[in-house]
């Protein structure tokens, strides 16, 4: 089984416009949609829709319209009372595309609520072979909350504690690298480079640049890190190197989620057994899944590419 953790839920709003967006102006949508969403929830969705079985650690009320949402789907959800009502985060996208978002921060989280959500993950790792714990963290959470929940976790199920793979950003992560050693890591290229205190140069390659900068963390600061690059595809790297695959052409509909659901087809591949290549190849069929569907649905195996992912070790130029 897998876990996932989403320490800040929201209830994904997105808006498909019929033209593109003009700031300022009156436009009309062609379409809307509501999803459950959070990275955590995100991943969960994904796995569940692939029949393999997961849970889904998440903070919400019993009366909170999110509750209505997650209802949609036969996804197992373990809730923990939460500060407040769910945010809700909005999603633009346009005919060709692109994509604007608007996040919004979600209710304050306090010691008590803190201290109750490392209790209930904690007690859903029984047995469990991968904890995932994803996303922003709500206001008030300190910023190495995640590596408090590694460390409980670690300490409750010692030698049975699951893997551990986190997919967060800023202090979040930082925290989590400098103190935790997890698993596997699930970056993209621009937030593997503020985790390394660089800004990414408009020259430089994406892919050769983001397996350096994941190079200076794997092994010592986690055993192996997922970097997912857009367009471009995604890296694998471990203490074995690195591997790429290339991504397939899809016609995009909205990004939200993608990288979400390239965690979720490593993961899925990985608890079947697969091998690194096939784990990362996997991982690249369900990010591109993502983006050719609308707003944040979690894609299913009759949803990815008909077409094998191309994956080959990867030596970045000099």
């Amino acid at each position: 089984m897998i876990v996932t953790f989403t320490a800040n839920p929201s209830i994904d709003r997105a808006v498909e416009l019929e033209s593109p967006l003009q700031v300022g102006e009156v436009q009309r949508a062609d379409a809307s949609r509501e999803d459950a969403g959070g990275k955590g929830v995100n991943v969960a969705r994904a796995i569940d829709a692939a029949g393999v079985p997961v849970l889904a650690v998440v903070p919400v009320d019993e009366h909170d319209p999110f509750r209505a949402l997650l209802a949609r789907t036969p996804l197992a959800v373990r809730a923990v009372p939460a500060a407040g009502r769910v945010r809700a985060n909005l999603t633009v996208t346009d005919p060709s595309g692109v994509t604007t978002k608007i996040n919004l921060p979600g209710p304050v989280l306090d010691a008590d609520r803190a201290r109750a959500m490392i209790a209930a993950v904690v007690s859903a790792c029984d047995r469990a072979q991968w904890l995932v714990l994803a996303g922003s963290l709500p206001p008030g959470a300190p910023a190495r909350f995640y590596t408090d929940i590694v460390s409980a976790v670690r300490e409750k199920w010692g030698s049975a504690a699951p893997r551990i793979a986190v997919d967060a950003a800023g202090e979040a992560l930082r925290s989590v690298v400098d103190e935790a050693h997890v698993d596997l890591i699930k970056p993209n290229d621009e937030e593997l480079a503020d985790l390394c205190g660089d800004t990414p140069d408009a020259d430089e390659d994406a892919a050769s640049a983001a397996a350096e900068r994941a190079r200076t963390l794997v092994p010592d600061k986690a055993s192996s890190a997922l970097v997912t690059l857009g367009a471009a595809g995604a890296l694998l790297v471990s203490a074995e190197g690195v591997l790429r695959a290339a991504a397939p052409r899809v016609a995009v509909a909205s990004t939200v989620g993608a990288g979400d659901s390239s965690l979720a087809g490593y993961l899925i591949a990985q608890t079947q057994g697969r091998s690194p290549a096939e784990c990362l190849a996997n991982a690249v069929a369900y990010g591109a899944a993502a983006a050719s569907l609308p707003g944040s649905q979690a894609p299913t195996p009759d949803d990815l590419p008909p077409d094998a992912i191309s994956v080959a070790p990867y030596l970045p130029s000099t």
